[in-house]
Parts: C-alpha cells; sequence; structure tokens
C-alpha cells in the first residue's frame, strides 16, 4: 500500500439505480408534453384493452372517476412490468382526461353524431377540462427485492366556448380531429377556433399537466 493512501478510507457507496420512465399512454399530444418537460421516457401499451367502464356512484365525482381510470391504466402497464421480473428503478405514468360540464361527463365520441351533439352542448357555455395522472415507482435493485407504491393527482382547468351555429360545428368535425378527444375537440389543434377563453394551465387541457407532474416528482428528469 503506499504511504499516501489513506488508512481508514469509507467503502464506495453502492451506485443509484438509474430511473427508467414509461409512459402508459399511445398519446401523441402525451408524448410531446412530457418531452417538452425534458424527460426521457419510452412509451408501453397493455397489451389488453383496458376497462374503463365506471359504476354509476364513479360517475358521481368526475375527478374521482378520472384518478381511478388513470390508476387503471398505469397498473395494467405496472403488472406486465412485473411479470417480467424487472431489475432497476422504473416509473409508469397512467393519464386520463375528461370533459365536464353539469356534472356530466364527455368521453370521446363514438361517432360523428356523437360529436356533434356535445360540441351543440359545449358551445356558448363553460366547461371544465380534469386529467388525473397516476405515477408508480418500483424499486427493483435485484430479482429478490422489490418495493412499489403509487401516488395519483388530478388538475383541472375551465373552458369557455364560443356560440357556435351548425355550421361551425359541421367545418370543424370535417376536419376530422374529433374522434379521439374527450368532449370531440382538440384545444391545441383547429378546435383552438372554437375557444374564447381558458381559465387555468393549458397542459391539463391538453392532456397531461406535465409541469405539475414535475414539480410533484422531480425525480423524473434524473431518467436515462
Amino acid at each position: 500500500m503506499s504511504e499516501n493512501a489513506p488508512k481508514n478510507s469509507a467503502p464506495e457507496q453502492p451506485q443509484e439505480l438509474p430511473l427508467t420512465v414509461v409512459l402508459a399512454s399511445g398519446s401523441p399530444r402525451r408524448r410531446q408534453l412530457l418531452q417538452e418537460a425534458g424527460v426521457k421516457f419510452t412509451v408501453r401499451l397493455p397489451e389488453a384493452p383496458v376497462d374503463e367502464t365506471l359504476e354509476p356512484d364513479q360517475l358521481k365525482d368526475p375527478m374521482e372517476a378520472c384518478k381511478k381510470l388513470a390508476e387503471r391504466k398505469a397498473g395494467a402497464v405496472v403488472q406486465e412490468l412485473l411479470a417480467e421480473n424487472p431489475v432497476g428503478m422504473f416509473a409508469v405514468i397512467g393519464a386520463d382526461t375528461m370533459v365536464v360540464k353539469d356534472g356530466q361527463i364527455f368521453g370521446k365520441p363514438a361517432n360523428l353524431s356523437d360529436a356533434k351533439h356535445m360540441l351543440r352542448q359545449l358551445a356558448d357555455a363553460t366547461h371544465s377540462v380534469i386529467t388525473a395522472v397516476s405515477l408508480w415507482l418500483i424499486s427493483a435493485p435485484d430479482a429478490e427485492k422489490l418495493s412499489m407504491g403509487f401516488r395519483t393527482f388530478a388538475d383541472e382547468s375551465f373552458v369557455t366556448f364560443k356560440p357556435l351555429t351548425d355550421e361551425e360545428i359541421a367545418d370543424y368535425l370535417r376536419k376530422g380531429e374529433s374522434f379521439d378527444k374527450a368532449g370531440a375537440y382538440a384545444i391545441q389543434g383547429e378546435g383552438a377556433a372554437l375557444v374564447e377563453r381558458y381559465e387555468g394551465a393549458y397542459d391539463t387541457i391538453v392532456g397531461l399537466p406535465a409541469q405539475k407532474l414535475i414539480e410533484q416528482f422531480p425525480d423524473l428528469l434524473q431518467a436515462k
């Protein structure tokens, strides 16, 4: 041993596990918002469709209903990931967005008639947009050790539509962006022309309150 070497040096600390962030959503809007927030992530969808049906008593509280669906979406991917006996640190993010007016939940329209009906009801009025996020953290330093926990939150913004004629609604529907959007419109697209004003976080309306997510889970920015 060199005479200059420390005689009682502390043992090296085990290297922290790198964090892998998994977005349990195929939404290009959520991908973009997470990318813009500076988070590195992969996308993984569950092999089987997630059951999005809700009991009547759950529908009475849209915010809790939205949180429940976000948990289901993230949880489905978590279950598949656990079946693979993963080693590492993983953060799985699930999200759900609901448009709500007068206690009624507006999901994705089933067809053109449904979309037209939704937009007629939203015209010249204010509705809320709720996006819930469920983040599940899995710590698996090796195949024999595993711990897991999750936290779910929801954010709400408010959107006021302009008065809309049937012709204006039909013109918007012809643009074709209504059918995979809650409430049958996309504020980040051509649907911006329908909006008179909004209050709250814009990213919540688009589909992922990314800034609030980072505030609550700043370690997401350390993902490899």
